[in-house]
């Protein structure tokens, strides 16, 4: 008669199956069987424990990488009780629905998500009273940083800051801006290129606070590369519209005037959309005609008719980048900070530009 065969040892030597998160959710276990390594480290590195220093770079972004993958979620009232923190950062922006702060914020909450943080966003709608008030009142729901984006303040702060196209010296605050020099020399080599001499420009708003380093920045490098820029040929934006809106009105006074070129610089991508629009109306084909240049990169562009020759700001990445900075100085006590953080821009060229026309 056959023996039945002994099941019990191979049971035992299969390898145990993991019970699921109660709830549903991705607890840090998840997280570090997924990568395979300890609770602790993934524990160390979700936290921005002081310790995570002396865990290696590429070991951080695989658990952060792994967290956002698997929808890793930390329970941050637990987490609040247990420190005495609030693990919220405060963030202030001109406007919300515009498309610049826009990608910048998906960039913030990105990262912050991750890492676990909630924030807090407001708008104060270029409102000196509003941006002097509206810090206050997020510290008193005590936000334990705080991110401004293209805000222009003055008084320094008792919470470590960062200033997205921030271009003031202020104690306490990291700013993070875009090289407009490398930024004008792509634009002005890309149009030089194509037999552009006769290039429009259209000035920031004033209230921008990127406005002064952009056109400081273009006026050098035009001189070097012996590029003219005449009075006739500048144009100033005025408005506070985040919409095609702001260059439209711009570009028809402009062309009141019957002036004589074949390119236009325009200030950001919002303002070019617009541009070419008005130029649209008045039987001008872009880039047939004249070509159109942007500046940001923002969604639209790569989708506008014809599709936007534009100056590249890494939107997202500045977002992801002045987050990461924040998080970085709470961990370290905010005792040393770097000032001063350079992000490079890249010229993606599409459809809006060609060669002169003659």
């Amino acid at each position: 008669m056959p023996q039945k065969k002994d099941r019990t040892r191979k049971r035992k030597s299969a390898p145990k199956q993991r019970k699921p998160s109660t709830n549903g959710l991705v607890s840090l276990r998840d997280v570090a069987e997924h990568l395979g390594v300890s609770q602790t480290t993934v524990s160390v590195v979700l936290n921005e424990s002081p310790v995570a220093d002396a865990i290696r770079p590429e070991t951080k972004v695989r658990v952060f990488e792994a967290a956002a993958r698997l929808g890793y979620r930390p329970n941050l009232v637990a987490r609040s009780l247990r420190k005495q923190r609030s693990f919220s950062l405060g963030i202030l922006v001109p406007h919300i629905g515009d498309a610049y702060p826009g990608k910048i914020l998906q960039g913030i909450e990105e990262f912050l998500s991750t890492a676990g943080y909630t924030y807090l966003v407001a708008s104060h709608l270029r409102d000196p009273e509003k941006v002097v008030a509206l810090p206050r009142f997020m510290m008193q729901r005590s936000v334990e940083g705080l991110i401004f984006i293209d805000t222009t303040f003055v008084d320094g702060l008792p919470l470590p800051a960062i200033a997205i196209a921030g271009h003031q010296s202020v104690e306490g605050v990291t700013n993070v801006i875009l090289d407009h020099r490398r930024a004008a020399e792509l634009a002005l080599s890309h149009l030089k290129e194509l037999g552009h001499k006769r290039i429009a420009f259209m000035k920031g708003q004033p209230f921008s606070t990127d406005s002064h380093e952009r056109w400081h920045s273009i006026r050098e490098v035009a001189q070097e590369y012996q590029v003219e820029i005449l009075p006739e040929l500048t144009m100033q934006l005025e408005d506070e519209i985040g919409t095609p809106e702001v260059g439209y009105p711009v570009m028809k006074k402009f062309l009141s005037t019957k002036p004589d070129f074949t390119a236009v610089f325009a200030y950001n991508d919002i303002s070019a959309i617009g541009a070419i629009r008005a130029l649209a109306d008045v039987g001008i084909s872009v880039p047939q005609k004249v070509s159109v240049m942007g500046f940001d990169d923002i969604d639209a562009a790569a989708f506008q008719t014809p599709s936007l020759t534009t100056v590249r700001q890494p939107l997202m990445e500045m977002g992801r980048m002045a987050a990461r900075t924040l998080l970085d100085r709470l961990s370290k006590g905010g005792q040393e900070y770097p000032k001063l953080i350079a992000v490079e821009p890249a010229l993606i060229v599409r459809e809006s530009t060609a060669p002169r026309h003659v």
